[in-house]
């Protein structure tokens, strides 16, 4: 199976931004019935490319168009949020996808991000930690008094427990806020030692610890799958170049990151095998055959989707072989 990931970048070599928005709906209805079991969306603000800003919007057109595709929002920057507001949307979207929607909430790291809603960043995680437990007191149907006034938010969510919210994070302080608030804590960055202060703060609230997840630092986190390796670099390579620099820009000097690559030519990406990699169909499907998904990246740096679909049948092809891991292999690379 594989995971669909849409950052909805749209620089100007590419596609339009019409478009990709269109073939993203498309390509999760299409999709969920091919081996995706995921799609994840991100969130950022005032990107030169057009990074996607709006992931309700997105999570709401693609939960009208799927019955049993989950969408993870990963990461909604909280603290560039109305608690309240959030909620109310949290709560129409939990309705319109019957629950399906999951939410990895951080705090960002871009400065330009808080400059573009006239934010403190310096505030940021004092803001999360004032409207994290507002917001949850919200999505579980309860009245809440936030600055003054009586809240609630209404309609009620599909369940009384309000739809699954993760803390996204890698510092100590994001592992504490999962752990205060009853969270789990999915992080970007490789620190085992986050685990064990994530599981001591959960105790020293009286909860045992929940769901805790790191990246593999050796694993890909976008993959195309393809019949002619060589000829998919010559193809992609740019949008996977401009997606690499576009998220390194993002976290200058910091290269904790497991997804962050410096790479500067499409040759020296290539040469990572590192985040960025393109698989043949054989290839592929070992991997899920072995139980792990693919994380594709369809539309990755603006990609034509006229191109971008040939990529996706291929992993929707690798899928079904690995469900028949003893038949011959016939790609090339």
């Amino acid at each position: 199976m594989f995971t669909l990931r849409f950052d909805l970048r749209a620089p100007a070599f590419g596609a339009t931004a019409t478009d990709l928005y269109a073939a993203a709906i498309e390509m999760c209805a299409w999709s969920e019935s091919r081996g995706a079991a995921l799609a994840v969306l991100s969130e950022h603000h005032g990107a030169e490319d057009g990074h996607l800003p709006a992931p309700t919007l997105l999570a709401s057109a693609i939960a009208a168009r799927t019955t049993k595709l989950s969408i993870i929002m990963a990461a909604v920057v909280l603290p560039l949020w109305d608690p309240v507001r959030l909620a109310e949307e949290m709560a129409v979207l939990d309705l319109i996808s019957r629950g399906r929607v999951i939410y990895a909430l951080g705090i960002g790291h871009r400065a330009a991000e808080y400059e573009h809603f006239g934010i403190d960043v310096h505030r940021r995680g004092e803001m999360a930690d004032e409207y994290l437990p507002v917001l949850l007191d919200l999505l579980r149907g309860n009245s809440v008094e936030y600055k003054g006034r009586r809240v609630t938010v209404t309609p009620s969510c599909s369940s009384t427990a309000g739809p699954t919210v993760m803390i996204a994070g890698g510092s100590p302080a994001a592992a504490r806020r999962a752990a205060r608030n009853g969270l789990g804590l999915v992080s970007q960055t490789y620190r085992p030692e986050l685990k064990d202060i994530y599981e001591a703060e959960c105790r020293a609230h009286g909860r045992e610890p929940g769901f805790v997840q790191f990246p593999d630092p050796t694993g890909p986190t976008a993959v195309f799958v393809a019949d002619d390796i060589d000829r998919a670099w010559r193809e992609l390579g740019p949008h996977l170049l401009h997606d690499a620099r576009m998220a390194a820009s993002y976290r200058p000097g910091d290269d904790t990151v497991a997804s962050i690559s410096r790479a500067e030519t499409v040759d020296e990406l290539r040469a990572e095998n590192g985040a960025y990699r393109v698989l043949s169909v054989a290839e592929a499907a070992e991997t899920m055959a072995t139980g792990r998904l693919l994380p594709l990246a369809p539309l990755c740096g603006g990609l034509a989707p006229e191109i971008a679909w040939r990529y996706l049948e291929h992993a929707a092809s690798a899928v079904e072989r690995s469900r028949r891991p003893n038949e011959p292999a016939s790609s090339t690379n």
